[in-house]
């Protein structure tokens, strides 16, 4: 499957009836500084280039702001605190991004999620997760030239290092969360045979959410996000 047909598939899925009826109410009812727009209200798509060597994968869209753009990141504070990061870092085209038709541009470099639609309290539930699960699993295998997979929290983590084992990948050892932290999956030759690819590794390289509740703590700094892009730039360079 190419891209377009996974995320086509994403925006017309319907796995999750309640997250599709919690997303319709929130863009019906909206809030009141975006009372004047148009909301998304359906399962977001990834965003980026399809033929990155760099995937992103975070959690789920947020209410007010994926939910209501349509794009991954895009219109929250998580997303002020990423593509600036991306920018700076050489994958994205300008630092800001606020709607689909903002003339955002990522090089090398695509995101996506564990989740397409918004959860309530931004808290999917395990059998959500699940059910968005395989398309996950189709976009790392329509993604032939994958070289680093930037985990965005525990759930992104998880979802990251559960697609490539789907996918017949091993690691070299027991994947673990934490910021800067790195996992090196090798493909099976259960997966060379089946997807025809060749035989180099992708990095795991996880990083704490930018969420405002990580930022705004320090948790998570300016400092400590570049230094994830930089390695993921160091490790496509090496």
């Amino acid at each position: 499957m190419s891209i377009a047909s996974i995320e086509s598939a994403v925006v017309c899925c319907t796995r999750c009836p309640e997250l599709r009826a919690y997303c319709a109410t929130v863009a019906r009812e909206k809030k009141r500084s975006y009372a004047d727009e148009v909301y998304w209200g359906r399962p977001v798509p990834a965003f980026g280039d399809p033929d990155a060597r760099v995937v992103l994968v975070g959690l789920a869209p947020g209410a007010h702001g994926s939910n209501r753009t349509g794009r991954m990141f895009t219109g929250d504070a998580s997303g002020d605190f990423l593509f600036p990061a991306l920018y700076r870092a050489g994958f994205a085209s300008q630092e800001f991004a606020t709607d689909r038709e903002d003339g955002m541009v990522l090089r090398d470099c695509i995101i996506t999620a564990a989740g397409r639609c918004a959860p309530p309290k931004n808290k999917p539930t395990p059998q959500q997760l699940r059910n968005c699960f395989p398309y996950l699993v189709d976009e790392f295998a329509a993604l032939k030239r994958i070289r680093v997979a930037v985990a965005l929290g525990r759930i992104g983590h998880e979802a990251a290092v559960r697609a490539l084992t789907e996918r017949g990948y091993t690691f070299e050892s027991k994947p673990v969360f934490g910021h800067l932290a790195e996992a090196i999956a090798h493909p099976s030759t259960t997966a060379l045979r089946a997807y025809a690819r060749d035989d180099n590794a992708i990095t795991v390289l996880s990083s704490f959410h930018p969420s405002r509740q990580n930022t705004n703590t320090g948790k998570l700094t300016v400092p400590m996000f570049d230094a994830v892009f930089a390695r993921a730039r160091a490790l496509l360079d090496g």
